[in-house]
């Protein structure tokens, strides 16, 4: 039992939790403080051991069953809890959901505080407007004051020198109006002066916190300029003394002479560290590639491009020889033959607007991106929506996948898919705009490109999207959320939801997490973005995995920027597939024929030939332009009839900016900010009358999906409730909220 009120900031008290190692449920002591659920195995520990704690600002909060709850933070760690009885999980889950409801208007109050400390240029020029407007009804009963007291000494001077009783008498009229005169004006310069020095006084606290933020924020920004002034001049002695050093040891020659790489007609043997997944017994070291992806690339048979797949003939063409029939849950909007619509090929140039930086990026040190108010300058014009959306543009390497027997074949066929997605991240360094809560965006190309999608934002607190695409033989949905960080000299983004692909057809069904991207050069340089880390993608059906390496860039490095290494195996652990590439340029993989040691201890894979599973498309004419779109993202945007009108087409300032009113899209975005902000505090508003009253206040759920435990992995997933087609179908958009002007 709990011992205090849920209304209370404190709450605590005995919980049963699920755990792993156990296989079961254990009670365990939890401490509900500060916006953050602790647990302890018993009260004694909480003076020196604490067990997990899972902040709740950023959580999802999911009841079960009768006694049964979850707490999950955006994938990454779940708390299973189980009470002794419905009253007991009532009480909690109250609890947590009014501590979370405090712990956002925390967050979001810091925030804003924040803001406040940077006063725009209107609200200075209307302070000093109104302190100059006082400063001056102060002059004016000053001069009063002066008029009216000379006045008065002047009446009373005469009134001494008067010697008649009569005309003393007559005097005192004038001296008392005099006098009157001059207490009104006194008044009045009192009041004036009190208004004078409490306005002052107000906003001079206020200007010396943000003198004070100024100063503070001159300071990081002196140390990180000093900072990179540093790593500039150690990076160019490293790399002259490098250079040195390899003339010395090679004089005349090339670095890149001994790399070399050579296939037979049948098949090849090459000798390199894969990527190898970890083992429970083991885990092994991942190191890069020996061999130069140019020489490779160049000593390619014409065997092998044969076998690459023509991108922009499948992607951009219609596909009217499918030997498979389409199941229904695919072919709704596709039904009905109509006639092939030509899309746009082109949006309007990027308008040339300069922007102070520094203003900006000075406030952002230390923040989550997501919290950051940006201007539509940083912005490109499209919703973070429509960019997972983009992730579909090589959905051919799904059907590849779809039509093969073999299932480690297959995932190396999904592992191509799943590095493609970062294709379009090399040149795209604009920020997509952060959706609206309850914002959609749909889109069907059923007709040219055999997919459709839908996609939500279907949490504000934390930022978090769900999609869901299908294929003609495959079905892919997955949750983003992320963590992010500005840190002054590069931004990084880790990702945190998961994604699943199904072959129904098979029924292998795969998860897999994105790695982390890194914007570099954001204070002094180019901008350049860098995809680094692992990926395990996993056959849950056989327990076939494919891990991957994304190698972080590096100065000094010998490999390939941008290189992907990664090997197939069974259940087993026994290598199936090797892939080998780069992401922003194309990956191949090969069949293992056989595995041997080396002395070096790296795996010799003997392969055959290898062929080119993906290729990115040629970037359009004049990209950069255009913000470095695609064909495919000049298209995401383009109005279409007929779509939910909380669709991000139908969004105001991202339509501006796509136009070049920038200013305008500035203006509309700021009203679209506030609006959402009012929605949310007349929530939170309705939900703790709602307490008050002791009725249950049910939370705002999204319209096209549902928060649910999945089977799978375990974890919080919202999943597709399979309506909105048929809704589209029938032009109901009853459910869809408000959101936009």
């Amino acid at each position: 039992m709990s011992d205090s009120k849920p209304h209370q900031s404190q709450y605590r008290g005995w919980l049963y939790k699920w755990t792993n190692y156990l296989k079961g449920y254990q009670k365990r002591w939890f401490v509900l403080q500060n916006g953050l659920l602790s647990y302890y195995r018993n009260q004694a520990e909480m003076a020196h051991t604490c067990r997990g704690t899972i902040n709740l600002a950023n959580a999802f909060i999911h009841t079960e069953d009768s006694c049964t709850f979850v707490i999950s933070n955006g994938g990454a760690q779940s708390f299973y809890l189980k009470a002794t009885s419905e009253v007991e999980r009532q009480k909690w889950v109250t609890a947590l959901e009014l501590a979370k409801a405090e712990a956002i208007r925390m967050l979001e109050a810091e925030s804003d505080e924040e803001e406040a400390h940077q006063p725009d240029k209107f609200e200075l020029q209307n302070t000093l407007r109104t302190l100059n407007a006082k400063l001056e009804d102060l002059n004016t009963c000053n001069d009063l004051i002066a008029k009216h007291g000379a006045a008065l000494q002047k009446t009373l001077s005469e009134l001494e020198q008067m010697d008649s009783m009569t005309d003393v008498a007559s005097k005192l009229k004038a001296v008392n109006e005099r006098a009157t005169l001059f207490r009104i004006t006194s008044n009045a310069m009192i009041n004036a002066c009190s208004e004078y020095y409490e306005f002052a006084q107000v906003h001079g606290k206020r200007w010396q916190r943000v003198l004070q933020f100024e100063h503070d924020q001159r300071l990081k920004l002196e140390e990180m300029v000093e900072q990179l002034a540093k790593d500039q001049v150690s990076l160019e002695n490293k790399a002259r003394k490098s250079l040195q050093n390899v003339k010395k040891e090679n004089p005349g020659s090339n670095p890149s002479d001994d790399e070399d790489f050579f296939d037979a007609l049948d098949h090849q043997v090459e000798e390199f560290e894969v990527a190898l997944p970890h083992k429970a017994e083991k885990r092994h070291r991942r190191t890069d590639s020996d061999f130069s992806m140019e020489s490779y690339n160049n000593d390619m048979s014409s065997e092998s491009e044969s076998e690459t797949v023509t991108q922009e003939a499948r992607v951009y063409t219609t596909k009217t020889d499918s030997p498979k029939k389409n199941s229904s849950s695919a072919s709704e909007s596709s039904a009905d033959v109509m006639p092939k619509r030509v899309r746009r090929r082109r949006i309007p140039d990027k308008p040339n607007f300069s922007l102070n930086l520094w203003s900006i990026m000075k406030n952002c040190i230390g923040r989550e991106l997501s919290k950051i108010p940006m201007p539509v300058n940083f912005n490109e014009p499209l919703s973070m929506l429509q960019r997972l959306t983009e992730e579909f543009e090589y959905t051919h390497c799904l059907d590849m996948a779809a039509g093969c027997e073999d299932s480690s074949e297959q995932l190396a066929w999904v592992a191509a898919f799943t590095i493609s997605a970062y294709a379009t991240t090399l040149s795209r360094t604009g920020k997509p705009f952060n959706p609206l809560l309850g914002e959609t965006y749909e889109c069907d190309r059923m007709d040219d490109l055999g997919w459709r999608s839908i996609a939500e934002q279907v949490s504000h607190h934390p930022p978090t999207l769900a999609v869901y695409g299908e294929g003609k033989e495959w079905n892919l949905w997955q949750e983003f959320t992320m963590t992010s960080k500005f840190r002054g000299k590069y931004l990084q983004i880790i990702p945190m939801g998961i994604a699943h692909l199904v072959f129904p057809k098979s029924g292998n069904h795969y998860t897999w997490r994105k790695v982390t991207t890194t914007v570099h050069n954001i204070i002094v340089g180019k901008l350049w973005v860098d995809s680094h880390g692992e990926m395990d993608i996993t056959n849950h059906r056989n327990g076939d995995k494919c891990h991957l390496k994304y190698s972080a860039y590096s100065y000094f490095s010998r490999d390939i920027p941008r290189k992907v290494s990664g090997v197939v195996t069974d259940a087993s652990g026994k290598p199936k597939w090797v892939m080998t590439g780069t992401w922003d340029s194309q990956m191949e993989g090969a069949k293992v024929l056989h595995v041997e040691e080396s002395n070096k201890g790296k795996p010799v894979f003997e392969t055959g030939p290898h062929k080119v599973m993906w290729k990115v498309n040629k970037p359009m004419a004049g990209c950069e332009k255009i913000y470095h779109f695609t064909q495919l993202a000049v298209e995401l945007n383009e109005p279409e009839e007929g779509v939910a009108p909380t669709d991000s087409r139908n969004r105001p300032d991202q339509r501006h900016m796509e136009n070049g009113k920038w200013d305008e899209a500035n203006r509309v975005k700021i009203q679209l900010e506030e609006k959402q902000r009012a929605a949310r505090k007349k929530r939170e508003g309705e939900a703790e009358k709602a307490k008050a009253d002791g009725n249950e206040y049910k939370m705002y759920e999204p319209k096209w999906f549902r928060k649910e435990v999945d089977s799978t992995t375990g974890s919080l997933i919202h999943t597709y409730t399979g309506e909105y087609w048929q809704c589209k179908k029938e032009q109901n958009w009853d459910r869809c909220p408000d959101i936009f002007l």
